[in-house]
Protein backbone atom coordinates (compact mmCIF):
# COMPACT_ATOMS: atom_id res chain seq x y z
CA UNK A 1 0.00 0.00 0.00
CA UNK A 2 2.63 2.52 0.92
CA UNK A 3 5.54 1.37 -1.65
CA UNK A 4 5.19 3.30 -4.76
CA UNK A 5 3.88 7.11 -3.26
CA UNK A 6 3.99 9.30 -6.26
CA UNK A 7 4.64 12.56 -3.92
CA UNK A 8 8.10 11.20 -2.89
CA UNK A 9 9.07 10.42 -6.42
CA UNK A 10 8.12 14.36 -7.03
CA UNK A 11 10.07 15.49 -4.42
CA UNK A 12 12.90 13.30 -5.49
CA UNK A 13 12.31 15.15 -8.84
CA UNK A 14 12.62 18.00 -7.80
CA UNK A 15 15.49 18.22 -5.36
CA UNK A 16 17.50 15.93 -8.47
CA UNK A 17 16.38 18.76 -10.48
CA UNK A 18 17.46 21.45 -8.27
CA UNK A 19 21.25 20.00 -7.62
CA UNK A 20 21.54 19.69 -10.96
CA UNK A 21 20.81 23.16 -11.98
CA UNK A 22 22.98 24.36 -9.31
CA UNK A 23 25.90 22.42 -10.80
CA UNK A 24 25.40 23.81 -14.35
CA UNK A 25 25.14 27.58 -12.30
CA UNK A 26 28.13 26.90 -10.75
CA UNK A 27 29.98 25.85 -14.27
CA UNK A 28 28.60 29.27 -15.42
CA UNK A 29 30.57 31.31 -12.74
CA UNK A 30 33.34 29.23 -12.57
CA UNK A 31 34.07 30.46 -16.41
CA UNK A 32 32.97 33.75 -15.60
CA UNK A 33 36.26 35.05 -17.16
CA UNK A 34 36.77 32.82 -19.91
CA UNK A 35 37.10 34.44 -23.46
CA UNK A 36 34.16 33.25 -25.95
CA UNK A 37 32.26 31.26 -23.15
CA UNK A 38 28.32 31.45 -23.54
CA UNK A 39 25.99 30.49 -20.35
CA UNK A 40 23.75 27.61 -19.82
CA UNK A 41 21.15 26.74 -18.01
CA UNK A 42 18.10 23.73 -17.47
CA UNK A 43 14.71 24.18 -18.59
CA UNK A 44 12.18 24.49 -15.75
CA UNK A 45 11.42 21.66 -13.81
CA UNK A 46 7.31 22.79 -14.14
CA UNK A 47 7.69 22.79 -18.09
CA UNK A 48 9.57 19.62 -18.45
CA UNK A 49 6.71 18.15 -16.82
CA UNK A 50 3.55 19.98 -17.41
CA UNK A 51 1.31 18.23 -20.01
CA UNK A 52 1.01 20.19 -23.36
CA UNK A 53 -2.02 18.34 -24.72
CA UNK A 54 -2.54 15.44 -26.60
CA UNK A 55 0.03 16.64 -29.60
CA UNK A 56 2.62 17.09 -26.70
CA UNK A 57 5.57 14.74 -26.72
CA UNK A 58 6.33 12.55 -23.33
CA UNK A 59 9.54 13.23 -21.61
CA UNK A 60 12.08 10.03 -20.95
CA UNK A 61 13.40 10.87 -17.44
CA UNK A 62 15.39 7.73 -17.19
CA UNK A 63 16.84 4.72 -18.86
CA UNK A 64 13.75 2.13 -20.29
CA UNK A 65 10.74 4.98 -19.36
CA UNK A 66 8.59 5.07 -22.27
CA UNK A 67 11.68 3.09 -24.62
CA UNK A 68 13.66 6.34 -24.23
CA UNK A 69 17.39 7.00 -23.94
CA UNK A 70 17.90 10.12 -22.10
CA UNK A 71 19.08 8.58 -18.53
CA UNK A 72 22.03 10.78 -17.99
CA UNK A 73 20.17 14.13 -17.92
CA UNK A 74 16.84 13.97 -18.20
CA UNK A 75 16.56 18.03 -18.45
CA UNK A 76 17.12 19.90 -21.53
CA UNK A 77 20.67 21.74 -21.39
CA UNK A 78 20.02 25.36 -23.08
CA UNK A 79 22.02 28.19 -24.28
CA UNK A 80 21.02 31.23 -22.42
CA UNK A 81 20.90 34.71 -24.31
CA UNK A 82 24.55 36.52 -23.77
CA UNK A 83 25.41 39.33 -21.51
CA UNK A 84 27.29 41.24 -24.40
CA UNK A 85 30.63 41.42 -23.13
CA UNK A 86 33.60 42.23 -25.30
CA UNK A 87 35.61 39.51 -24.60
CA UNK A 88 32.70 37.12 -26.02
CA UNK A 89 31.71 35.71 -22.35
CA UNK A 90 28.42 36.28 -21.80
CA UNK A 91 28.19 35.12 -18.10
CA UNK A 92 26.37 37.84 -15.74
CA UNK A 93 27.44 36.86 -12.32
CA UNK A 94 24.44 38.60 -10.86
CA UNK A 95 22.20 36.82 -13.21
CA UNK A 96 23.87 33.72 -11.80
CA UNK A 97 23.73 34.46 -8.60
CA UNK A 98 19.58 35.06 -8.90
CA UNK A 99 19.50 31.43 -10.24
CA UNK A 100 21.09 30.24 -7.31
CA UNK A 101 18.60 31.57 -4.77
CA UNK A 102 15.91 30.80 -6.94
CA UNK A 103 17.59 27.15 -6.97
CA UNK A 104 17.99 26.87 -3.59
CA UNK A 105 14.34 27.61 -2.83
CA UNK A 106 13.15 24.91 -5.40
CA UNK A 107 15.92 22.56 -3.08
CA UNK A 108 14.11 23.34 -0.18
CA UNK A 109 10.76 23.39 -1.52
CA UNK A 110 11.40 19.82 -2.24
CA UNK A 111 12.85 18.84 1.14
CA UNK A 112 9.76 20.13 2.75
CA UNK A 113 7.23 18.22 0.57
CA UNK A 114 9.33 15.38 1.53
CA UNK A 115 9.46 15.93 5.63
CA UNK A 116 5.79 16.75 5.25
CA UNK A 117 4.51 13.66 3.66
CA UNK A 118 6.92 11.43 6.36
CA UNK A 119 4.99 13.31 8.75
CA UNK A 120 1.63 12.27 7.00
CA UNK A 121 2.63 8.85 6.63
CA UNK A 122 3.94 8.56 10.01
CA UNK A 123 0.33 9.65 12.01
CA UNK A 124 -1.24 8.13 9.82
CA UNK A 125 0.83 4.66 10.82
CA UNK A 126 0.11 5.68 14.25
CA UNK A 127 4.15 6.38 14.51
CA UNK A 128 4.53 10.37 15.28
Amino acid sequence: MFYDLNVFKTAHAMATHAGQRQAVIARNMANADTPGYQPRDLEAFRTAFEETGLEGAMIATRAGHLNGNNASQPWAEYDVAPSGDPNGNGVSIEEEMFKAVEVKRQHDRALTIYKSSMNILRTSLGRS
